[in-house]
């Protein structure tokens, strides 16, 4: 049977409730519909998985507020059940010097923080952002409330120059770094 991974592309379409970030002419919910479906497709080709999208479409709207939104991913990914939850994400800060890759989990110490290393090696080896390392978000929703090994990836900074250039055109390189990531966890590369 294939190992189901449940990808969370964060945020929604422009114009609706739950937008995401902005940054340097990017809009964070395209670039995490754009990496879910690259990442879905390199998966759902190898037979040792099968993925599912929170997003099918780059039109699709979760949810009526932020908090159904979150909720209708948690419940897709329980119901399915997924083994695993990946949520992609961008991030922004208003210092525009702030660059780099974080993960965030629910707990440490667990298989969440051990295929997060992985990812984040993928990720940096493939596309070159900066490694801020793994880190500790028990608030997250999407975290809290899923019933598998869940973690929330945010690919990098909108907000900064050299970042916004590379999710803007690495996008399929990010994806290949998160599945390369999870091939290394599962050792199978």
């Amino acid at each position: 049977m294939p190992i189901r991974i449940f990808i969370d592309q964060g945020h929604n379409p422009t114009g609706s409730h739950n937008a995401g970030a902005t940054g340097n002419g990017l809009m964070e919910q395209d670039i995490t519909y754009q990496v879910g479906v690259y990442l879905a497709d390199m998966l759902n080709k190898d037979p040792r998985f099968e993925a599912r999208l929170s997003r099918p479409t780059p039109t699709t709207v979760l949810g009526t507020t932020n908090a159904s939104s979150l909720a209708e991913r948690v419940q897709m990914a329980n119901s399915w059940p997924a083994d695993y939850f990946i949520s992609i994400h961008c991030n922004s800060n208003p210092n525009p010097a702030v660059n780099g890759t974080e993960i965030y989990l629910y707990k440490l110490g667990t298989q969440a923080q051990w295929l997060a290393q992985r990812i984040m090696d993928g990720i940096t080896q493939a596309v070159g952002t900066r490694n801020n390392g793994i880190r500790l978000n028990p608030s997250l929703f999407v975290l809290r409330r899923t019933q598998m090994t869940s973690l929330l990836i945010e690919l990098g900074y909108l907000t900064n120059a050299s970042d916004a250039q590379k999710l803007r055109d690495m996008q399929y390189q990010f994806a290949y770094g998160i599945y390369q990531g999870i091939l290394k966890y599962f050792g199978f590369a």
